[in-house]
């Protein structure tokens, strides 16, 4: 059992990552999903045991105990649900959704690498009775779960479905252009020196027809927007509107233009964090797919 439990610690120590986005948030949030990394693979070590020595009561209370890791989707969403007010740009409920299913899934993936491990273990002994070769061909099969499973909860980023470049802002009056796209109303001189001096605009080129709806998503136009935010900061308080990013979408070509005053004027920077941003699957569209089969039939 302690291999498998192992085994299962060590997934959701590989899955764990603290980065400028600070998902978990540390220390709390780390320490939080760590031990419920920690029970997650404890049940998957002790479940095949449990069966094969017919302790059906002890099944039922880890299937009790394993139907509570969906109260950490609702746990999450609720956490974020509350802090969401206190952000100067929102992430947007489609994007706490996302965030809420993904450390549900990670929980799910360390009970899975544990039993893989465990069954392994046992099926081994019953063919080739040495502790060191069970051991071993557990590991690597427990290790090769653990791999798999990680590929198939990778995510998407901006940069796999469309070229982000860099773009100019001019004033026409008092109309904000941003590549001869109309971007907004601006009636303070004030307010336009403040945009040229310390604004930066980009657009994401979208590669296809599933990107360019992937882009029209809301919720993904507003992740793009929190992550931005997350990495260069914003120059603007809660109550200055005028200088809130914004994301508009050129209605001819489907490309996404987006608006921002950040903290650290850096282009590259600016680039780079909207590249990084995750695809949200409530986001993804199949508009190939879909008009493909369309013809076929």
């Amino acid at each position: 059992m302690l291999p498998s439990f192992m085994m299962g610690i060590l997934a959701r120590i590989y899955m764990i990552r603290i980065d400028q986005r600070q998902y978990p948030s540390y220390p709390q949030g780390l320490i939080s999903h760590f031990t419920l990394g920690i029970i997650a693979a404890f049940l998957g070590a002790v479940a095949l045991p449990a069966l094969v020595e017919k302790e059906f009561g002890a099944v039922t209370f880890l299937a009790v105990a394993a139907q509570q890791f969906r109260d950490v989707r609702s746990m999450e969403r609720e956490s974020l649900d509350n802090i969401e007010p206190t952000e100067l740009v929102q992430r947007g409920t489609a994007y706490i959704e996302d965030i809420a299913k993904a450390f549900e899934a990670r929980n799910y993936m360390v009970i899975l690498t544990s039993l893989s491990t465990s069954l392994t273990i046992y099926c081994v002994k019953i063919i080739y009775s040495n502790i060191y070769v069970e051991f071993i061909v557990g590991i690597c099969v427990g290790t090769i779960v653990m791999l798999f499973l990680k590929f198939l909860l990778m995510r998407q980023s901006i940069r796999q479905i469309g070229e982000v470049r860099s773009a100019k802002m001019v004033f026409d009056g008092p109309i904000l252009l941003v590549d001869d796209v109309v971007i907004t109303n601006v009636g303070l001189d004030a307010t336009k020196d403040f945009y040229l001096k310390y604004g930066l605009a980009a657009e994401i080129i979208p590669r296809d027809e599933d990107a360019i709806e992937t882009l029209a998503n809301v919720g993904q136009s507003q992740t793009i927007l929190h992550n931005i935010y997350v990495q260069l900061g914003i120059k603007r308080d809660s109550d200055d509107v005028e200088y809130a990013p914004f994301a508009k979408r050129n209605l001819e070509t489907g490309s996404m233009i987006i608006i921002c005053i950040p903290l650290i004027k850096d282009e590259k920077l600016l680039l780079e964090s909207i590249q990084g941003t995750p695809i949200l699957e409530t986001a993804k569209r199949k508009t190939l797919y879909r008009n493909s089969f369309k013809k076929m039939s």
